[in-house]
């Protein structure tokens, strides 16, 4: 179910691009200061394969960040515990971004490489910190490191305080090894409650200072709970008990359009409706076209898309 993960991740990424900046800060000891702007890349390419068919790869997120220069980065989300087919899979990434975006001139051709790091949602002893990547070219040799983030590295006060909320969603992994525990043990379970209402309380306390929006709160909430219901499946107890928290919490956080398009549609509606049936109406509808453009884009499969909608998959495919 790693397309879960994945879906979460695209949609922090696309519905909170400000997140992103903090991150690459950290990662890559840039120095944004928030004024720069970041322009996604198509997530889709195709591998020339000289004895079979091209092959499809989707990466999970490329884009330039333009500021004083421009960079193109690529990050990828990971959920298997490491292996060194990673390596090759990033590689071909890279190698087709940057022919991607190469420059032909006269006799010559440029490729540039991005600059590109691995989240690890899951990691162990044998997790590496980064990889490497060697290339021999003729008569010379280049080597470029890869950053490998772990979730379990971090505690919550370090994302707060080095502004890392892109990690938020995916917190609950660094608990996954004692689920046994939260699951038997009421005393254990209180503890990462009281844990996520301390997360609640901190994102409340950045709404109020400015620093993000509500619809960057719910967001973040919402995604979370997205990755709890799927990791927790297997223990009931674990997810009843962060359900009760997360529900109270939450208004469904759909996606970009939802704030301006569904509320707008709502009361156009409103008027010739009555106000109640047409903002909910209209907030439905917002939720569906915003949900369509995030499949367009290649963030979402129309199957996960139906299944947040609580649709059916035809009715999406009627909207495409």
């Amino acid at each position: 179910m790693s397309n879960i993960y994945d879906g979460v991740f695209h949609t922090i990424l696309n519905d909170c691009k400000q997140f992103i900046l903090p991150f690459l800060n950290d990662v890559f000891h840039e120095q944004y200061n928030g004024s720069e702007t970041i322009e996604f890349r198509p997530n889709e390419h195709f591998i020339d394969q000289s004895n079979e068919a091209d092959k499809r790869r989707i990466t999970d997120s490329s884009f330039v960040v333009t500021g004083i220069s421009s960079k193109q980065y690529h990050l990828e989300c990971e959920s298997s515990k490491y292996s060194n087919k990673m390596l090759i899979r990033i590689f071909e990434y890279d190698s087709q971004i940057a022919l991607d975006e190469g420059e032909i001139k006269s006799n010559t051709i440029k490729v540039t490489f991005p600059h590109t790091a691995v989240l690890y949602l899951r990691s162990s002893a044998g997790t590496p910190d980064e990889m490497h990547i060697i290339i021999e070219v003729p008569g010379n040799s280049i080597e470029y490191c890869v950053p490998v983030i772990k979730v379990s590295d971090y505690s919550i006060e370090d994302i707060f305080n080095r502004k890392l909320y892109i990690l938020i969603p995916f917190y609950i992994f660094s608990h996954e090894k004692d689920f046994d525990n939260y699951n038997t043990n009421s005393n254990y379970l209180e503890k990462l409650y009281e844990e996520y209402q301390y997360i609640i309380s901190r994102l409340d306390k950045l709404v109020e200072l400015g620093e993000i929006t509500a619809f960057d709160r719910r967001t973040i909430l919402e995604l979370s709970k997205d990755v709890i219901q799927e990791l927790t499946k297997n223990h009931t107890n674990l997810q009843r008990k962060v359900d009760e928290l997360m529900q109270g919490e939450i208004i469904y956080t759909e996606a970009r359009r939802l704030r301006d398009e569904g509320i707008s549609i709502g009361f156009q509606q409103g008027i010739s409706q009555g106000i109640s049936q047409g903002i909910s109406q209209g907030i439905s509808q917002g939720r569906i076209e915003a949900y369509i453009d995030m499949i367009k884009d290649g963030i979402i499969s129309i199957s996960d898309a139906a299944k947040r909608l609580k649709v059916s998959e035809d009715l999406i495919k009627e909207k495409l």
